[in-house]
């Protein structure tokens, strides 16, 4: 089973690595036994994830994949727009008829939400 050290699961968790450190010591966390820098199993970190992830509002949308951000640059032409959004670490990229960004008043400041579906997924080991 995969370990992580303390502060891999507290960049995973979005929390510091004291606070991993006291979540192990109130049990919320378990430590994987042994010597060496301390480790905790990355299926109880998963599952910690899993259980902290705020619950969405019912939406209308077949889309789950929602990332809650601000617009940082907005690039129109002739007939496209390119939208960028800064949500948290992750920078996302739309690419949108000139007339949604206008109807939408997209410009950097304003507040915005990319919902992404997609049919396939790339994910990498880091």
């Amino acid at each position: 089973m995969p370990h992580l050290r303390i502060s891999e699961a507290a960049d995973l968790l979005g929390v510091s690595d004291d606070t991993v450190r006291r979540w192990i010591d109130d049990g919320r966390l378990a430590r994987v036994p042994g010597t060496g820098p301390a480790l905790v199993e990355g299926a109880d970190v998963a599952a910690l994830m899993r259980e902290s992830a705020p619950e969405l509002p019912h939406l209308r949308v077949s889309a789950r994949n929602r990332f809650d951000g601000i617009v940082t640059r907005v690039e129109k032409d002739g007939v496209m727009a390119l939208v960028e959004i800064q949500s948290g670490p992750h920078r996302v990229i739309s690419l949108m008829s000139r007339e949604a960004a206008e109807e939408l008043a997209l410009e950097p400041g304003v507040r915005a939400s990319a919902s992404i579906k997609a049919t396939n997924v790339v994910i990498d080991i880091t």
